[in-house]
This record gives structure tokens, sequence and C-alpha cells, in this order.
């Protein structure tokens, strides 16, 4: 109760104020190409439960087939994808969107899936339905608790982890969960964020 309190507490009062940016980037998305700035990706969260994770868009919208093509003429690349779910250079992100996920300001639009209950401010990344193998028998633990817009995993260099280290971060945040973790987390965020160890 005290998690949920503090996700709706946090996520509504940084909705309210970050609102005029979040009118900024949609703009500035949808300037690029005339097409939505949201993204509603389908994500695993709690208790393998499906929803539509919100992101602002920063990949052409035929991304799909851009990545295809990619990596069926780059070897490299498909070993990386293959061991990490994500690449160093794709090129399916446009330039904007290579600024907003740099900045984690693409996962601004989460804030409505922690007000939903879909999300929390900290937690496990939600992830899609082509992940689950790779937490095996994990998975049941590490997704007993809520997905959250940040986590232990992010904080870690999570551009720098392998997938296997993902999982057990995952599972160590779920097995060893504590309110003062949860503020710990959430303070290592920014300077994460600052230094650059984001998404990519």
């Amino acid at each position: 109760m005290a998690k949920r309190t503090l996700d709706i507490t946090i996520a509504g009062t940084a909705f309210v104020l970050l609102l005029p940016l979040l009118f900024l980037i949609g703009a500035l998305v949808w300037s690029a190409d005339r097409k939505s700035p949201i993204f509603r990706h389908m994500r695993i969260g709690q208790g393998g439960r499906r929803f539509g994770c919100l992101k602002f868009r920063s990949m052409v919208t035929n991304g799909d087939d851009v990545l295809r093509a990619y990596l069926a003429v780059n070897p490299a690349a498909q070993r990386e994808w293959d061991e990490t779910h994500k690449l160093t250079n794709d090129p399916r992100v446009t330039p904007l969107g290579a600024v907003l996920r740099k900045t984690s300001l693409d996962e601004l639009p989460q804030l409505i899936n922690v007000l939903r209950g879909e999300m929390s401010l900290v937690g496990p990344r939600p992830i899609v339905t082509a992940e689950l193998e790779r937490y095996g028998t994990a998975f049941e633990t590490c997704f007993s608790v809520t997905p959250g817009v940040t986590g232990l995993w992010q904080v870690s260099g999570r551009s720098n982890c392998t997938y296997a280290e993902r999982v057990a971060l995952d599972l160590d945040y779920a097995t060893r969960w504590s309110f003062a973790r949860d503020v710990a987390i959430m303070l290592r965020t920014v300077p994460a964020v600052l230094a650059q160890r984001g998404s990519r």
C-alpha cells in the first residue's frame, strides 16, 4: 500500500509539472513525419498480464522492416540482438529519438502507466513475449512484483549488462524488495541518466 501511495503521489505530481515538456516533445516528434508521437507497445507485466506500455516514439514507423533488413546483412548486429535484444547502432532510431533515448525522456509517458496501476515507479522492466524464455524459471518470481519505469537494472549500467545479468538483477530486486530500497533506486536514477547509463 505504501508503494502504491508513493507511486500515485510522485507520478501524479511529476505528470502535472512536466505537462508543458510532454506537449513540447509530442509536438516535436509529430512534426518530423506527422504521425502519432506516442508508441504503445504490448508488454508483459505483473503476473504475466499484458498491457500497452507507453513511450514517445523514437523510431521510424516501419521499424520492423528496417530491423530485419539490417540484421540480415550485419552478422555482428544479429549476435548483439540475440544476446541483449538491443543494438548499439539501431537503424530504426530517428535523430530526435536518439536524443530522447539517451536522456530517457522517451519514457515520460509511462507516468500514465503508473497512474493506471500497470507499472510502478520502481521495478523490473516489462518485457515482450520474445523475451519470456530468457527468464526461464525466474519469470514467476521476477514478475510477482509490478514492473517499473526505473529499477535496479537501469541504475546498474543497463547498456553494459548482459541479458543474464539483467535477469539476475530483476530477481534480486523481486526477492529483496523494501520501501527504502525503492527510494534509493529512485535517487540513483537521475545520476544514472545524467551519466548516460541509460537506454540504447
